[in-house]
């Protein structure tokens, strides 16, 4: 199992990339949250299986069409309770 914060940056607001990493993160089975920054960034908490974050990770690298990731920011944090499933936060 792996948990890992990460920040987005580039073109990642207004282009539906929290509704499609919802998509892709519920296909993986991993669970976690995303939501937009004031500063234009996107920010995520992903926790699942090793091979499933690494997907994840491969999507946030290069988004979702219409969307370009000039940065990604990953920081592996410790295994916590509490995550059900992937949700949006606004």
């Amino acid at each position: 199992m792996r948990r890992v914060h990460c920040l987005v940056s580039g073109r990642v607001q207004g282009v539906f990339f929290r509704g499609a990493m919802q998509t892709r993160m519920r296909e993986l089975g991993v669970r976690g949250w995303v939501q937009n920054l004031a500063d234009g960034r996107v920010e995520a908490l992903l926790e699942g299986e090793l091979a499933a974050v690494a997907e994840a990770l491969e999507f946030l690298r290069r988004g979702p069409r219409g969307a370009q990731v000039s940065a990604l920011e990953v920081k592996d944090e410790s295994l916590a309770d509490g995550l059900a499933a992937f949700e949006i936060r606004y």
